[in-house]
């Protein structure tokens, strides 16, 4: 039998960990404003699949169109070869609900079995967000659309990220370290406000595992990225 060297051991400190970037998770209604908030990001580029960049026309912002599982892809690669920042410190996916949409229509053209199409569907999703979120030194922001789900473990039914199928709801929010709900609200005078929920309550699913941020905190994403890597 042929002997295997064991891989070697890198020891690694968990302070180190915010260097990679902030990878977050931001649900809201449609016409909250979630592909404004992709804008507060720093140095953003946003990979849209929902034709939805108007409410930020003004801004200026890069975007690639993601109109295709190849095309998220070919911008994957990119980014995994220019891993120092570069230019862009924060790519936000605008919005993951899209793009498995995207993706199951697909897939229902090439499965006569609907189970088989969401099956497909559910692991290349999961594998776009392992991607993604493995990307070092730069913040990852998904959007999503909100929606109900019923959280297995408590019975509880939520508002949560909306997908297509029952495999990715629930799964969804395990994969990222920070998940906010976009909520607008008026005040008692009648002015419209947006803010970000930032932990789970019995209607609503939100968490921040950095511990630092505020319940609700202004729908900025730089000052909140900031936030948290400063500790």
């Amino acid at each position: 039998m042929n002997y295997v060297p064991p891989p070697s051991i890198q020891i690694r400190h968990t302070n180190d960990v915010a260097n990679n970037g902030v990878k977050t998770l931001v649900y809201a209604p449609s016409g909250a404003g979630k592909t404004t908030l992709c804008a507060t990001a720093p140095r953003p580029i946003v990979l849209s699949a929902e034709n939805g960049l108007l409410s930020i026309k003004a801004a200026n912002i890069p975007y690639i169109q993601v109109d295709s599982i190849q095309m998220l892809g070919a911008a994957y690669t990119y980014f995994a070869a220019n891993q120092d920042g570069g230019q862009y410190w924060t790519i936000c996916l605008d919005s993951v609900s899209d793009i498995a949409e995207q993706i199951l229509a697909f897939e229902m053209k090439n499965n006569k079995d609907p189970r088989k199409a969401y099956g497909e569907m559910a692991m290349q999703v999961m594998q776009i967000l392992r991607d993604f979120r493995g990307l070092n030194r730069r913040h990852v922001v998904f959007t999503a659309k909100q929606g109900r789900f019923v959280d297995q473990s408590t019975g509880l039914t939520l508002w949560g990220p909306m997908m297509p199928g029952q495999q990715l709801d629930q799964q969804l929010p395990y994969m990222f370290d920070e998940v906010f709900q976009l909520v607008v609200g008026k005040t008692n005078e009648g002015q419209t406000f947006r803010a970000l929920r930032t932990g789970r309550d019995n209607q609503n699913e939100a968490k921040d595992r950095s511990g630092l941020l505020d319940p609700w905190e202004l729908p900025n994403l730089s000052h909140i990225f900031d936030k948290i890597m400063k500790g």
